[in-house]
């Protein structure tokens, strides 16, 4: 134990000589761990509140009874298997407006309320008092109280009017959703005596036949592991996790840079360790304790700052999934401790990787051979063949997924594929280059620039692949991001086609309104709408109602149409349906959707396919008149209005002083169009970030790179000095060699990062969202992105350069006092 200790006093005092070097390898896995950590962390998050909103008070997490038309039923189907043995309890679910806000209302039947329902909320033996008897009590997560900018004991009214028993907060219920016995829900609902499902708890006995009791009223809908809104979320998630690995990845190039140049100069002590009679096994035992010993300080140290990132981009994240696919997230960041475990076990996990090559080659290397100071060095070159092999392979790997792939997995694993590929190919490529080079070269110094470029790359390598796998990234993402962008405003300019846009209340106030805009002379147009919902073939579906005028036939993004398509609409037995929904059912032009619709089913045919991007649903468009007469129920309260620019002002003051109409109740066009833009900024908000950090990683893997290597390259500098080549000349011939390779590096992440945009677009939004862009390549963006690239080269290869610019004369002298 004791000559262990020695032994670690020893290997110590190098990074003692050698800050720059101690302080390279820190960052390195500071830089991995904090940002693999950080995307964990908000992972972690999201899928906690997902749990959450599975358990609420028996969600798919629990076995239940619906009907097969997903419409409600009579709550004397309860009654009745009650009666028959069976342990179920009722729930109605629906949706109110709160201060115009939308909200989930759950109703509850607290006292038959299963204990098996999952993780749901418990209630107590003095809560459940409370809870039932009047006025009763109305459950909510503290978020969804801020939200709507309640206090905790109000009674808010809902759009109808009625009110809401006073609010009370659950910290263990999910945002979204207000919980209120199931008597109040159906008061507040208009749906006396209706039931949305029974929750089945463990029966006490043999119950009877479902089918016997109710017969085909009511289907068993088994519990699943996975909801709805976790598969929709999954791409998202596994983008950021992608994200997460990619800068992980990167940051163990550092680590592996500075690692192997600190064994390379350690050579000479584990010689000098070994010849005092320390074995090979003892001295590789205690290089493991050391690197061990410094992931774990720099794993605590990127757990804090992960932490840190996850709190600064939560905020995007939770905006990101509400917009995209509905979902509610906590904005505030909460954490279990297996998250800390896990992050400190990647950052050791990490360094180890990182170091195995280099602790694998110091046991197997004679111990004379560790006299040669670039002996670890020299033995890198021989794996460029192996590495080539190895991209074909992987390039291999990528087509047959390609070809093969039907899943999103599939489509990441292309990407994957692909990036691994081309890292692993990109040194041949660039010696080849450099090959090229050096053969048109005239002059001895142009012969040594690029002879020497071919020598330095091996040390370079690994910076070099980190650079092109983050610049590959950000060309693909923001190509993709900038296509979404334009072509999400071209859809928007088609989907908002009214100039005023207006949500009454409740029905009344909409005939009222409706009645009121009648007599305006400004108004050119009332253009009512509707939506309402229903499920084909499992999944939930929305129905928009649209009126028959010129405006929507101008303006409706269709991507394909049947011949007279709008004409087909009006009667009310055909129907548009948006992309997603096209792929997931598998439904073309001029094949029959049965929708699920109280009086029983409604068959329409598909007459034309549209974008709908952005929507977590499929939708079906029809005519608003059809839709009302299968759909009575379905709230009349969204009004458009065609009017002309100049009196748009002077029409919504007037609506909010006759209707008592809010800023979010009435808008314009162009607010609408706003907010749509400033929701899909945000949405993109953290992919640049990410972007952003992946590239400043990369930066500093090329910047320990060079520092690491400077030391190293005395020997090659110091001959061009003493034959008359000054400082700052030789230290700009460095610059200059660094920047070509950068640049050269720039050039070839460009057409793999447009691949990678090919990827995302035609590939993995497909897999995932269900909608294909168009393809665009934006040159000016990507000249952008090369020039950043090169500016990070500049930044992290200027310090290297500076110094060997200020070195003094003396230590050039001394490569040639030394032996070689």
């Amino acid at each position: 134990m004791r000559r262990a200790l020695w032994i670690l006093a020893v290997l110590l005092s190098h990074w003692r000589r050698h800050k720059m070097q101690f302080a390279t390898l820190l960052v390195g896995l500071i830089a991995a761990t904090a940002l693999w950590s950080g995307v964990q962390a908000i992972n972690q998050q999201a899928r906690s509140a997902y749990d959450r909103a599975a358990a609420t008070f028996g969600g798919v997490r629990t076995a239940m009874l619906v009907a097969p038309n997903a419409a409600t039923f009579p709550q004397e189907l309860f009654v009745q298997l009650r009666r028959a043995g069976w342990s179920v309890s009722p729930a109605l679910e629906g949706r109110v407006q709160i201060n115009g806000r939308s909200v989930r209302l759950l109703g509850i039947e607290p006292v038959t309320l299963p204990v098996d329902v999952g993780n749901a909320p418990r209630l107590g033996a003095s809560d459940l008092s409370s809870f039932v008897a009047p006025p009763g009590q109305t459950l909510v997560a503290r978020e969804t109280l801020s939200d709507l900018q309640e206090t905790e004991g109000s009674s808010p009214p809902i759009s109808s009017g009625a009110k809401l028993p006073p609010l009370r907060v659950q910290p263990q219920l999910a945002p979204g959703v207000l919980v209120v016995d199931i008597g109040v829900a159906q008061r507040l609902l208009n749906k006396p005596d209706q039931v949305s499902r029974l929750l089945i708890g463990k029966p006490k006995g043999r119950p009877a036949p479902l089918a016997s009791v109710v017969g085909e009223q009511l289907q068993r809908v088994e519990p699943t592991a996975e909801t709805e809104l976790e598969r929709l979320t999954d791409s998202f998630h596994l983008n950021l996790t992608a994200f997460g690995l990619l800068s992980f990845f990167v940051g163990l190039f550092i680590v592996n840079s500075a690692v192997g140049l600190a064994f390379e100069q350690r050579l000479p002590m584990l010689r000098t360790l070994r010849a005092c009679g320390a074995s090979a096994r003892l001295v590789n035992t205690v290089l493991v304790v050391e690197l061990v010993a410094l992931a774990l300080v720099a794993g605590l140290i990127g757990l804090a700052c992960g932490y840190f990132i996850a709190a600064a981009l939560l905020p995007d994240v939770a905006a990101s999934l509400r917009g995209l696919y509905g979902a509610q997230i906590p904005g505030q960041l909460s954490l279990r401790g297996e998250w800390w475990l896990a992050g400190i076990g990647i950052s050791v996990a990490g360094a180890l990787v990182a170091a195995a090559t280099s602790l694998i080659k110091a046991i197997r290397m004679p111990v004379l051979a560790t006299a040669h100071p670039r002996a670890w060095q020299q033995r890198q070159r021989r794996w460029l063949i192996l590495q080539s092999l190895a991209a074909g392979a992987v390039f291999a790997v990528a087509l047959l997924l390609l070809h093969y792939g039907q899943s999103l997995i599939a489509g990441f694993g292309v990407l994957a594929a692909l990036m691994l590929g081309a890292a692993l190919i990109l040194p041949a490529f660039l010696d080849i280059i450099l090959l090229a080079g050096q053969r048109v070269a005239r002059g001895p110094l142009a012969l040594w620039f690029w002879a020497d470029s071919r020598q330095q790359l091996s040390g370079l390598s690994l910076a070099l692949m980190a650079l092109l796998l983050a610049l590959a990234v950000n060309v693909g993402v923001s190509t993709m991001v900038e296509t979404f962008s334009r072509t999400f405003i071209g859809w928007l300019n088609g989907r908002l086609a009214a100039d005023v846009y207006i949500s009454a209340s409740d029905n009344a106030q909409g005939v009222a309104i409706r009645n009121w805009l009648k007599d305006r002379s400004d108004v050119q147009a009332i253009l009512s709408g509707g939506r309402a919902e229903s499920q084909i073939q499992g999944q939930s579906v929305e129905l928009l109602g649209l009126p028959d005028q010129a405006l929507y036939r101008e303006r409706w993004p269709l991507l394909e149409t049947a011949p007279r398509a709008w004409t087909q609409l009006v009667p009310g037995n055909a129907a548009f349906i948006s992309e997603q929904l096209s792929r997931r059912l598998n439904l073309r032009i001029g094949d029959v959707v049965e929708v699920p619709v109280p009086g029983g089913t409604w068959e329409l045919d598909i007459v034309g396919i549209y974008a709908d991007y952005g929507n977590p649903k499929g939708q079906l468009t029809v005519n608003v008149a059809a839709l009302i007469r299968q759909f009575p129920q379905t709230p009349q309260t969204r009004i458009g209005l065609i009017v002309a620019k100049e009196n748009i002002p002077g029409l919504i003051a007037a609506l909010q002083k006759q209707f008592g109409l809010d800023d979010r109740s009435v808008a314009d066009q162009a607010t609408v169009k706003a907010e749509s833009i400033r929701i899909f900024n945000r949405t993109f908000a953290v992919t640049s970030a990410l972007n952003a950090f992946t590239l400043g990683v990369a930066g500093i893997a090329l910047l320990t790179s060079l520092l690491t290597l400077a030391n190293s390259r005395l020997p090659q500098l110091a001959p061009l000095w003493a034959i008359g080549l000054t400082r700052p000349r030789l230290a700009a011939v460095e610059l200059t060699k660094t920047l070509s390779v950068a640049l050269f590096t720039a050039l070839l992440a460009v057409p793999l990062g447009l691949l990678v945009a090919w990827c995302l677009i035609a590939i993995v939004n497909v897999k995932a969202f269900g909608w294909r862009l168009p393809f665009h390549v934006f040159p000016l963006q990507l000249i952008e992105l090369v020039a950043v690239a090169l500016l990070a080269s500049l930044f992290a290869a200027l310090l290297p350069m500076l110094r060997l610019a200020r070195m003094q004369p003396a230590n050039l002298v001394k490569v040639f006092a030394n032996e070689r």
